[in-house]
């Protein structure tokens, strides 16, 4: 297992920036057709408010959407049951883990931002992050017939390939709007309607797996992970990325003394992520081999902390912990952006976000895989060493 670490920026698009000189006032072209949120706030700031109530959505799962093809032309594919999602929060015991996220807030939150007409324009980091996910892709020196991107969004990842390498996709995700405007590739695809943790295929079905952005709302990793390796045949591999360690620590540290000096208290604001150091070894638990584990560092520029929010909640990012608070008094969001500001601002006046980005490459085992030597083969110890180079010199 590897790791290593490297810092890019990014800055935010430019529609944040039109005129912007240093202040809070957030200015938005006529182009964007986008209602903003003023500096005015009124008395509290509710971060659920533009989500409805409740959607018309499927609840049994799997369901296929006729975008391209219907899977029920191929259903040997998909299993013949599923378990499906609980709009309840269960207990620990009752679900057999943690449970951290409400999956249908989630589904809510992608749902909404998928469907608005300037979705588009908060796609910049799952397209960095996508794209990075597909160079790994092609370094990976092999075709894969056919393929599955978990938790697709609007498919940020096939657009980056070419049917060289992926000769045919299966796209899921738990937003039926995301399945529906999906970005345009070359690579032949098909839309699957599935939670990343019940993921309705058969064993042994794809020679990959990709994933990017999604696993961090996931409620049981290890559990999706081994749902990961089923769905794999022998020899797979599994690609992915995902937000983790101290991802929006910016955000979280404001939002926290914030919170403290206005109201006597804190909240979470900030979902927890996964920490690099257990990927390696939740990968290995599940049983891949030949793993591979990285970071990456992004860094994105603000105007200011209402830019940020705003932007987390067009991108469907809200909190959807069960202990969430959905609203933020005024005070406390005004004292966040000032603190946001004095520590961690930069000299034209910007804030930086700060996203750890975790990368994963796991396989499938495999008769063909290199292995490890047993114990005690080994012909030449390390201490003899020092004798062949100086054998090497002296002649």
């Amino acid at each position: 297992m590897s790791c290593g670490a490297g810092q890019r920026f990014l800055r935010a698009p430019r529609r944040l920036w039109s005129f912007y000189r240093g202040t809070e006032q957030r200015h938005t072209g006529t182009d964007t057709g986008r209602t903003v949120l003023p500096l005015d706030l009124s008395q509290t700031l509710d971060l659920d408010q533009d989500l409805p109530q409740t959607l018309d959505l499927p609840q049994d799962l799997p369901q296929t959407l006729d975008l391209d093809q219907d899977l029920s032309q191929t259903p040997d594919l998909l299993r013949t049951s599923v378990r499906p999602q609980t709009s309840v929060r269960p207990s620990s015991s009752q679900s057999g883990g943690l449970n951290v996220f409400d999956r249908q807030m989630k589904r809510r939150q992608r749902q909404w931002a998928a469907a608005q007409s300037d979705a588009a324009q908060y796609d910049y980091i799952r397209e960095e992050v996508g794209s990075r996910v597909a160079d790994r892709v092609y370094d990976v020196a092999r075709s894969f017939p056919l393929a599955l991107d978990l938790g697709c969004g609007r498919s940020f990842i096939a657009e980056h390939l070419t049917k060289d390498v992926v000769e045919q996709f299966y796209l899921t995700d738990i937003s039926p709007n995301c399945l529906k405007r999906l970005r345009p590739s070359e690579i032949p695809a098909r839309c699957v309607l599935a939670d990343e943790e019940f993921l309705p295929f058969k064993d042994d079905t794809f020679d990959l797996v990709v994933s990017s952005m999604s696993l961090h709302w996931v409620n049981d990793l290890p559990g999706a992970l081994r749902q990961v390796w089923r769905v794999l045949k022998p020899d797979g591999a599994f690609i992915a990325a995902l937000p983790g360690g101290d991802s929006l620590y910016e955000l979280r540290c404001s939002l926290q003394l914030a919170q403290t000096e206005r109201e006597g208290g804190f909240s979470p604001h900030v979902s927890p992520f996964t920490a690099v150091t257990d990927l390696g070894q939740l990968l290995g638990r599940t049983g891949f081999t030949l793993l591979t584990v990285d970071t990456d560092e992004l860094q994105v520029h603000y105007p200011g902390i209402m830019e940020l929010l705003s932007d987390l909640q067009g991108m469907g990012e809200s909190n959807c912990a069960w202990n969430r608070r959905s609203l933020l008094h005024r005070d406390t969001i005004l004292a966040a952006g000032a603190v946001y500001r004095e520590m961690y601002g930069n000299p034209d006046g910007s804030i930086p976000a700060t996203f750890d980005l975790l990368y994963m490459i796991g396989w499938k085992p495999h008769d063909s895989q290199a292995k490890p030597a047993k114990r005690g083969s080994a012909t030449v110890s390390f201490g003899d060493l020092s004798k062949i180079s100086s054998t090497t010199e002296t002649r």
